[in-house]
C-alpha cells in the first residue's frame, strides 16, 4: 500500500508546488509509482507538469463532490511512472459544497482509498490556506512535509500549522505525523539562511531533512515549459537537490 504525503504550509510562496512537482517527478525517476494530487484551485501543479486544466475530463473536484473514480480522473504526465490528479478553479466551490456532505473531512480519504495500493507514493499539493480542502488532505495523509522558506518570516505561522495538525490528529487522523521540515529557497551565502536552518534543527532535530532546496533560476523557469526541473535541466542544482530529497525520503521509509 502506498504512502500518502501532504505538502502543506498555510504561508504562501514557500515552495509547496515546486516541491510537489519536483519531488514527485524525482520519485518517479527513481522507479516509484507516484500520484500527485493538485489540491489547490490555482492548479499550478497541474500546469507545471504540462497539463491544461481545461482539457481534463475530471479533476479532484469531481472526485470529491461527485465521487468520480480517481483512477479514471488521473492522467499520465511527461514523466514515466508519474500520474497527476489535476485541479482547476472550480475547486474553490468545493469548500462550500462539501459543507453539507456527511463526514465531509474524509471525502479525500474515501476518494483515494481504491488507488492506494496502485502507487508507492501519493503526494498532495495543498493550497496556502487551512480550509476544508486542506483539512481533507491532512485527514487523508499518512505524513506531512512542511516546506519552510529560508527567509526572515520563515518560522512565522508554523505554530499555527502544527496546531492544526495536532487537532486533526486528535479528531480525524490519529496516525498523522510529520515527515519532515524542508528548507526551500536556500542561499548558503546568506547568514540569515544558515541561522534559519540552525533554528529549525534546534527546534525539530531529526524532523528536518538533510537536503535543502537552493534558490535556482532553472527551477523557477521549468514550470513555464510544463516540465519538472529533472527534465528541463537535469544538471541544475534545483534538479539534483530534489533527486537528493527523493532518495532521502525513500531511505527514510
Amino acid at each position: 500500500m502506498g504512502k500518502t504525503i501532504a505538502i502543506a504550509n498555510q504561508k504562501g510562496g514557500v515552495g509547496k508546488t515546486t516541491t510537489a512537482i519536483n519531488l514527485s517527478a524525482s520519485l518517479a525517476m527513481c522507479g516509484k509509482k507516484v500520484l500527485l494530487i493538485d489540491a489547490d484551485p490555482q492548479a499550478n501543479a497541474t500546469s507545471g507538469l504540462g497539463i491544461d486544466p481545461k482539457q481534463m475530463t475530471a479533476t479532484i473536484y469531481e472526485c470529491l463532490i461527485d465521487e468520480y473514480p480517481v483512477e479514471t480522473a488521473a492522467v499520465a504526465t511527461c514523466v514515466e511512472n508519474l500520474h497527476v490528479l489535476g485541479s482547476r478553479i472550480d475547486l474553490v466551490g468545493a469548500e462550500l459544497e462539501l459543507i453539507n456532505k456527511e463526514d465531509r473531512e474524509r471525502a479525500m480519504r474515501r476518494a483515494i482509498e481504491d488507488v492506494k495500493d496502485k502507487f508507492d507514493y501519493i503526494l498532495i499539493d495543498c493550497s496556502p490556506s487551512l480550509g476544508l480542502i486542506t483539512v481533507n488532505a491532512l485527514t487523508a495523509a499518512d505524513t506531512v512535509i512542511i516546506p519552510v522558506q529560508a527567509e526572515y518570516f520563515a518560522l512565522e505561522g508554523i505554530s499555527k500549522l502544527l496546531n492544526t495538525i495536532r487537532i486533526i490528529k486528535g479528531k480525524l487522523n490519529p496516525q498523522l505525523r510529520i515527515e519532515g521540515f524542508l528548507l526551500t529557497m536556500y542561499d548558503a551565502r546568506l547568514r540569515l539562511a544558515n541561522q534559519i536552518y540552525e533554528e529549525l534543527k534546534n527546534h525539530f532535530a531529526d524532523l528536518v531533512f538533510n537536503t535543502v532546496i537552493p534558490r535556482n533560476i532553472r527551477l523557477s523557469e521549468a514550470p513555464s515549459h510544463g516540465l519538472p526541473a529533472i527534465l528541463y535541466d537535469p544538471q541544475s542544482r534545483g534538479a539534483t537537490s530534489h533527486m537528493q530529497l527523493a532518495k532521502e525520503l525513500i531511505k527514510k521509509n
